[in-house]
């Protein structure tokens, strides 16, 4: 799933825009999450969707998936914020823990 001018997350984000340096991320991942053999190390700068990189080929795989954080302050925008808006704009629906 790639991330489009006015694909699902343009849509369900207020004031979304569109970045075309998030298509590698999104392409990237889109065969899956991250596994040992082909782990997910998307680097890029601040605000450019590195989160919804990962995050959504983790939920559409339908797999469990443990995603570790480096602070509290990311670990609290991937709870509070990215999977609330990818459980507003994504067709499959999911169960989050923290």
């Amino acid at each position: 799933m790639a991330i489009w001018p006015r694909g699902i997350f343009a849509g369900a984000i207020p004031d979304f825009e569109y970045r075309p340096a998030q298509l590698p991320d999104g392409r990237g991942r889109s065969s899956g999450p991250a596994t040992p053999a082909r782990p997910s190390w998307p680097r890029r700068g601040t605000g450019t969707g590195k989160t919804l990189a990962y995050l959504v080929p983790a939920i559409l795989s339908g797999k469990k998936t443990v995603v570790a954080t480096g602070t509290k302050t990311l670990q609290e925008q991937l709870f509070f914020k990215d999977i609330p808006l990818l459980a507003r704009a994504l067709p499959k629906r999911f169960v989050a823990a923290s």
